[in-house]
């Protein structure tokens, strides 16, 4: 029997974002608006983080606006442990096969039914939800045309964002969760769920918006990728 997803956990891992987490917040807030009107009340406990690695602008003060969601100041140091801190943070390890777990980026806008989708698809057995993303404006048009151009964005398409990964968290921990590195700490995870066996679906239904800038906060981050493929098409 599939388990009965009682408790929904979000972890945004934030190095200054300021400028940008007031999209990201508010498009979460709308998610999980979504999540309490079309569940109602099967809806779960849903818990919103925001990992403020290593800050030194305003992101804290912008979180500080939006109570319902928790902040959490740390200096690791690597995205990866910022999402893994934010998971060890909200998960309660022994009602973990009844939690889903979610991560997005403080850069990202996500859409609105992103996580009513991903309930009904643990709902339906999914153990692992792997999303697309569409770089937004800050990204030049012509750019982004040859960016959609060269990506499979439809279902059973084969990218990992962790801007837009959803698992549930037994089997997070089985896998031992996001590693400690800066960056692919999103295709680590996926690879040791695929060798666990995870259930997986791949799906265009919830594209998240993400930053077009090709200077990334993160070494080897999406940024530096579509500066990559900028640099190739030219």
């Amino acid at each position: 029997m599939t388990p009965r997803i009682d408790r929904l956990i979000v972890v945004v891992p934030a190095l200054n974002e300021e400028s940008r987490l007031p999209r990201c917040l508010a498009a979460l807030a709308d998610a999980v608006q979504a999540v309490q009107e079309e569940f109602g009340a099967d809806a779960p406990a849903i818990s919103v983080v925001v990992v403020l690695d290593r800050c030194t602008d305003g992101s804290a003060d912008v979180v500080a606006l939006w109570p319902q969601f928790k902040a959490l100041e740390c200096s690791a140091g690597s995205v990866g442990s910022a999402r893994r801190l934010g998971v060890a943070g909200l998960l309660s390890g022994d009602a973990a096969e009844h939690t889903w777990v979610a991560t997005t980026d403080a850069d990202s806008a996500v859409p609105r039914r992103w996580l009513a989708v991903q309930l009904a698809l643990a709902a339906a057995g999914t153990e692992l939800v792997l999303g697309t993303v569409l770089p937004d404006d800050e990204l030049p048009a012509l750019e982004r045309a040859r960016w959609h151009d060269a990506h499979t964005l439809a279902d059973g398409h084969p990218h990992v964002h962790g801007a837009n990964l959803g698992v549930r968290a037994d089997r997070y921990l089985q896998a031992n969760g996001f590693s400690d590195v800066d960056s692919d700490e999103d295709v680590l995870l996926v690879a040791a769920l695929r060798s666990l066996g995870a259930r997986e679906c791949r799906t265009a239904l919830i594209p998240v918006l993400t930053s077009g800038r090709l200077a990334g906060r993160v070494p080897n981050g999406f940024g530096g990728y579509l500066a990559e493929q900028v640099a190739a098409t030219r």
